[in-house]
């Protein structure tokens, strides 16, 4: 889930730098090379819906950042230790530590007298 957000996080910052540089400024930007708009976007030109999509994108960059922290913050609250079960730590049936190993039986014959 968070590679996901993550991934949307970097897709919304190409394109508000994308949106921001379209508008036209003082310098006119890349504003220059998007060619005649007043057929698509009216007579005002693209700078009316640019402004909307620039307040859009970063309102949604915004959510997504804040909910990125939220689960990352989610994630780091859970532990290693947290996965591990218990009863692979302890064992089934219980042991003494000064019992020494006894060793297999074996039929081995024995000479008789």
């Amino acid at each position: 889930m968070t590679s996901t957000l993550l991934i949307v996080q970097f897709v919304l910052a190409v394109l508000i730098v994308i949106v921001v540089l379209l508008q036209k400024s003082s310098s006119i930007g890349l504003g220059a090379y998007s060619g005649s708009n007043e057929s698509l976007f009216g007579a005002k030109g693209p700078a009316n819906f640019l402004t909307k999509a620039t307040m859009f994108l970063g309102l949604l960059f915004v959510l997504n950042t804040l909910f990125l922290g939220y689960t990352y913050n989610q994630e780091r609250n859970k532990s290693a230790i947290d996965n591990i079960k218990p009863e692979l730590l302890i064992p089934a049936s219980p042991t003494t530590q000064n019992q020494a190993p006894v060793a297999p039986e074996t039929n081995v014959p024995t000479k008789a007298e």
